[in-house]
């Protein structure tokens, strides 16, 4: 079953939680469209800044935002210009009062969806996929991951019959609930047609971070 589960939903509860999180007894599906149209609103209006992950809490009228970025200036603007026009544009399209945060990823090269959305981005330029592919893997694993599966799948330099190619390394432990793996896809729009990339990301836990810091200040 490992091929076919998602394993961002498979793990919820247990290593991860949700990115809507609040709850309603009657207008579910209206806050579910709105989180929907606030998701591919920030999306389509910062591409350029390497939006992963964007968190929605919600309390009667207001909502509370949380865009996790590459490149958190961009949305903020000069002297947070910007971020003031996005909670404008934001408020007037759900009609509630909006909180925007903003969080920095640090390591891009550790979060799937990023790494996908570069890879993406290279098949766009006309990078040959195997290329692409093979300087994420090398990228991700100099940064400290375990390991990573990348897929892509389409008319790979422009074949006439689709395929899909992926490379593996490292530990990709799907299986085991308990082991930190991010995921992330992204969609390549070429002239040939459109190409999808997966990312597979297998990080150290928390709990065996601190073991092995604890384990070098012992030897230290």
């Amino acid at each position: 079953m490992g091929q076919k589960v998602n394993p961002i939903g498979i793990r919820l509860g247990i290593t991860r939680t949700w990115d809507s999180q609040w709850f309603a007894s009657k207008n579910y599906k209206v806050l579910l469209l709105e989180d929907i149209k606030i998701r591919e609103f920030l999306k389509k209006r910062l591409q350029h800044a390497g939006i992963a992950k964007i968190d929605i809490e919600r309390a009667s009228q207001r909502a509370t935002v949380t865009i996790y970025a590459a490149k958190p200036g961009i949305i903020i603007g000069k002297k947070g210009s910007e971020i003031d026009a996005l909670r404008k544009d934001i408020q007037a399209l759900t009609g509630k009062q909006i909180h925007i945060n903003i969080m920095e990823i640090k390591r891009p090269e550790l979060n799937a969806t990023l790494v996908a959305q570069n890879v993406a981005r290279q098949l766009e330029r006309r990078i040959a996929f195997r290329r692409a592919m093979k300087r994420a893997v090398q990228n991700t694993m100099e940064m400290g991951a375990k390991g990573i599966k990348i897929a892509c799948g389409g008319r790979l330099a422009g074949s006439e019959i689709a395929r899909k190619e992926w490379y593996r390394e490292g530990q990709i432990p799907l299986h085991t609930l308990r082991a930190n793996i991010q995921y992330g896809q992204a969609t390549a729009r070429t002239t040939y047609g459109a190409i999808g990339v997966k990312i597979w990301i297998h990080l150290e836990e928390k709990k065996e971070a601190k073991q092995r810091g604890a384990k070098r200040n012992a030897t230290a």
